[in-house]
C-alpha cells in the first residue's frame, strides 16, 4: 500500500504522523511510504532520515495525496486538506468531529474512509490512542496553568505551590481519567491545594489510593463543582465523553463568582469544551479573558512537546496503520473490533453514534 504522511499545518504544530522507526518497519513489509519534505522538521527529523528508513520524499502535500492511498496524520485535517481527499483515500489521525460541522460534512462530502484515533477503544473501554496525548494534555495543564496565574499573564499573582507561611493554591480538577489523574500528578508535586471530581465512585476510590490521601477526591456533582469552582484558584476540565460533544460544567455565570485573576484550563477543548465560555485557541494566542477569569482553551496541547508527542503517539499508533496497511481498511476493521470503533466516515456519511447525536444526524 502507499502510505502518504503530510507535514502538519495547524498553527504551531511540529509532530508529525510518522517517524523514521515506524516508516522503516512499514517499508519492510512492502509498502510505499512517500512523505512530505520537511515533515519532521519541528523535531528535528531531517528528510534524509526518512530516505534512510525507505522513504520517497516528496515536494509538497498535493504530491503526497496524489500518490498516498493511506494518508496517516496527527491532527484533524484543515480545509485546504480536506478539499485534497478522494474517495479512494483512508485517512487515520484525530479527527474530534462533535464540536466540528463544518469538518465532519467535508470530509462525508470528499468521499473518503475517516478513521479517528480518538474513537478506537481498548479491550477495557480505554482510548488507547488518545491516551498518551492525554497524558502530556494533562501534566501541561498544570504547567500552563501556573504560567497562567502569574501576574504578566493576567493572573492573580500567585505562585501555584506556595512558599513557607503562604498557602498555595487552591487546583480543583474535573475529571479523573487519563489527563485529570495526570494533572493531578504534577500539581500534587508542585505541592497545590488538589481536588479532583469525578461521576465514578470506584475511580475516586482507586485515586485516593493512587495519591494516598494527597489528593481530595470528590463524588461530582453541580453543586458540589460550583462550590469548589468558587474558591479555585486553578480550574482544570479533563472530562471526556468518547466522540461526544463535552458537557458544561462552569457556566457563564459562575464566572462572576469566581477569583478575579483566576484560570480555567479546558482540555477537553477539541470536544467542544467542558466550560460555557471556551472557545479554541492557539499557542501563538493561548489565551484570553471573560469577566475576570483568564481561560487557556489551547485546541492541541500536546502540539507544544512535539518531539515527546510524536513519539508517544507513535508508539501507539504503528501496530494500527500497519493492520490498516497490511488487510486493507475494510478487513482491518472486520478483524478488530477496537479499530472498527474508530471508523468516523465512510461512503460519504458520518457513522460513529455519538458523533452523529451530537452533530443532530
Amino acid at each position: 500500500m502507499r502510505i502518504g504522511v503530510p507535514k502538519e499545518i495547524k498553527t504551531l504544530e511540529s509532530r508529525v504522523g510518522m517517524t523514521p522507526g515506524v516508516v522503516s518497519g512499514l517499508t519492510r513489509q512492502g509498502h510505499e511510504v512517500i512523505v512530505e519534505t520537511n515533515a519532521g522538521a519541528g523535531i528535528d527529523i531531517a528528510d534524509a532520515a526518512y530516505v534512510a528508513a525507505g522513504a520517497k520524499i516528496a515536494p509538497n502535500a498535493d504530491a503526497v495525496f496524489e500518490q498516498g492511498e493511506l494518508i496517516v496524520k496527527v491532527k484533524e485535517p484543515q480545509p485546504v486538506e480536506i478539499a485534497r481527499l478522494k474517495p479512494h483515500h483512508v485517512l487515520f489521525t484525530y479527527l474530534h468531529l462533535a464540536p466540528d460541522p463544518e469538518q465532519a460534512h467535508g470530509l462525508a462530502k470528499s468521499g473518503a474512509t475517516c478513521i479517528a484515533y480518538e474513537t478506537v477503544t481498548g479491550p477495557n473501554g480505554s482510548l488507547p490512542l488518545l491516551a498518551p496525548m492525554s497524558q502530556v494534555a494533562g501534566r501541561m495543564a498544570v504547567q500552563v496553568g501556573a504560567a497562567s496565574l502569574l501576574s504578566p499573564a493576567g493572573g492573580r499573582g500567585m505562585l501555584l505551590g506556595g512558599v513557607p507561611g503562604v498557602a498555595p493554591a487552591k487546583v480543583v480538577i474535573l475529571g479523573g481519567g487519563v489527563s485529570g489523574a495526570h494533572a493531578a500528578q504534577m500539581a500534587v508535586g508542585m505541592h497545590a491545594d488538589v481536588t479532583l471530581f469525578d461521576i465514578s465512585a470506584t475511580r475516586l476510590e482507586a485515586l485516593d489510593v493512587q495519591f494516598s490521601g494527597r489528593v481530595h477526591t470528590v463524588f461530582s456533582t453541580p453543586d458540589a463543582v460550583a462550590d469548589a469552582v468558587y474558591g479555585a484558584d486553578l480550574v482544570i476540565g479533563c472530562v471526556l465523553l468518547p466522540g461526544a460533544s463535552t458537557p458544561k460544567l462552569v457556566t457563564r455565570a459562575d464566572l462572576k463568582r469566581m477569583k478575579r485573576g483566576s484560570v480555567l484550563v479546558d482540555v477537553a477543548i477539541d470536544q467542544g469544551g467542558c466550560f460555557e465560555t471556551s472557545r479554541p485557541t492557539t499557542h501563538a494566542e493561548p489565551t484570553y479573558e471573560v469577566d475576570g477569569v483568564i481561560h487557556y482553551c489551547v485546541a492541541n496541547m500536546p502540539g507544544a512537546a512535539p518531539l515527546t508527542s510524536t513519539y508517544a503517539l507513535n508508539a501507539v499508533t504503528a501496530p494500527f496503520v500497519s493492520a490498516l496497511a497490511n488487510k486493507g481498511w475494510e478487513k482491518a476493521l472486520a478483524d478488530d473490533a477496537h479499530l472498527a470503533g474508530g471508523l468516523n466516515v465512510v461512503g460519504g456519511k458520518i457513522v460513529h453514534p455519538a458523533v452523529k447525536i451530537a452533530l443532530g444526524l
